[in-house]
């Protein structure tokens, strides 16, 4: 029922959103009443492609004429999301100066503005945004399908034991195998961050995009993931959308140790590490008894040398940092992914990519190894990330 809503408001929303822009780009280029049903048209379709693949993403199997709806229609989301940004921001922009023209010209009278500007200024920013947009698609789909590179960062830590100086932890985070990303994909990631030759390795969430009896194969490869110290995961918000419980009993079957608000402890001598990782933040809301607990994660362990927790989203830090962790290595932003998201991701979570302190706990965020939805990178890449431990 809570996905069925959710499909239903985005429907509404993506069908109100194509009549505004319809309206708002045919009217700016001052189209003929031919090329106008023409554009309405073209804008129908596209806008039905892609509601049709969003749609279709809940449907299991492998179809290839479903791939291939997924991956055009997709990508058409994507574009047509960045063509109603560009639009609207120009139509605030405008608003906003015809508002202070007006408030000038009350002060200070002057002739009426020339309606002839006002027109050529329409229909630049209209085939602007359009170009815009367009730029934005072409680039980000090379940049989607490409294996990310990896991205080496340096944590300082205080009375870092010697025998930890130099640890290297290898993140994947956000992969979202499904429609678009399969197991080729994921092989590639998977010998990539395994070629980085960790002591450990991680996944922080939103593995999937899909059931586990569709993607069982797709996910596969991950199997093959390393570290001298083992490999772990903590659940995503997507986990909880496709049957969390049956995606952290195949996970554990893969071969990875699965986090549910739980610890190990790593030794080196005489010297330890505590590895807790907890729910999503908001699982509570799907499987009661999965409620992230960041404290709760590291209840029972004995006395540590430092403590790192795996939490999917970023605003687990509050907790982290009241818990007493030295480290958090978090996802779920996807640092935006495309432009204008990754301007407008900073108004919904408190640290959006790359390293940043809290209190006394460092934070980690990746930008992802993979996409969600439409198959676009643009001004966010994507990462396979390296963190390696340091004395402070």
């Amino acid at each position: 029922m809570r996905t069925l809503v959710f499909m239903t408001v985005m429907t509404a929303i993506w069908v109100g959103g194509h009549v505004y822009l319809g309206r708002r780009i045919f009217d700016g280029l001052e189209l003929s009443r031919r090329a106008r049903r023409f554009g309405w048209a073209a804008l129908t379709l596209t806008g039905s492609t892609a509601l049709a693949a969003l749609w279709a993403t809940r449907l299991g199997g492998e179809v290839a004429a479903l791939r291939a709806l997924q991956w055009v229609g997709l990508w058409l989301f994507g574009l047509t999301s960045v063509l109603f940004f560009l639009v609207l921001f120009s139509d605030v922009i405008g608003w906003a100066a015809t508002r202070m023209r007006r408030v000038l010209s009350s002060a200070n009278p002057e002739p009426p503005s020339d309606p002839g500007r006002r027109g050529f200024m329409g229909k630049v920013a209209s085939m602007g945004a359009v170009a815009t947009s367009g730029g934005v698609g072409g680039v980000g789909l090379a940049h989607a399908v490409e294996l990310p590179e990896v991205v080496e960062v340096e944590v300082p830590i205080d009375g870092l034991p010697e025998a930890f100086e130099g640890y290297r932890i290898v993140q994947l985070s956000d992969v979202h195998v499904g429609p678009t990303i399969r197991g080729e994909h994921l092989r590639g990631i998977v010998e990539r961050a395994n070629g980085l030759d960790a002591d450990l390795a991680v996944v922080t969430g939103d593995l999937i995009d899909g059931y586990v009896d569709d993607l069982r194969d797709q996910v596969a490869p991950l199997s093959e993931l390393r570290g001298r110290d083992g490999a772990f995961f903590v659940t995503g918000n997507h986990e909880y959308y496709w049957d969390g419980l049956a995606w952290c009993t195949e996970v554990e079957r893969l071969g990875l140790t699965v986090l549910n608000n739980a610890h190990r402890v790593i030794e080196r001598g005489e010297a330890r590490l505590l590895l807790a990782g907890c729910t999503d933040i908001k699982a509570g809301d799907h499987v009661a008894s999965h409620a992230s607990d960041p404290a709760g994660a590291r209840a029972g362990a004995p006395p540590c040398d430092l403590s790192v927790l795996l939490a999917h989203q970023p605003r687990s830090i509050d907790a982290a940092a009241e818990a007493g962790y030295d480290l958090q290595l978090s996802g779920h932003t996807h640092g935006g992914q495309y432009f204008p998201f990754n301007l407008l991701v900073h108004l919904a979570q408190p640290y959006v990519s790359g390293l940043a302190k809290h209190r006394d706990t460092w934070i980690y965020v990746s930008r992802g190894t993979g996409y969600w939805g439409p198959p676009l990178r643009a001004g966010a890449p994507h990462e396979i990330t390296l963190v390696t431990l340091r004395r402070a």
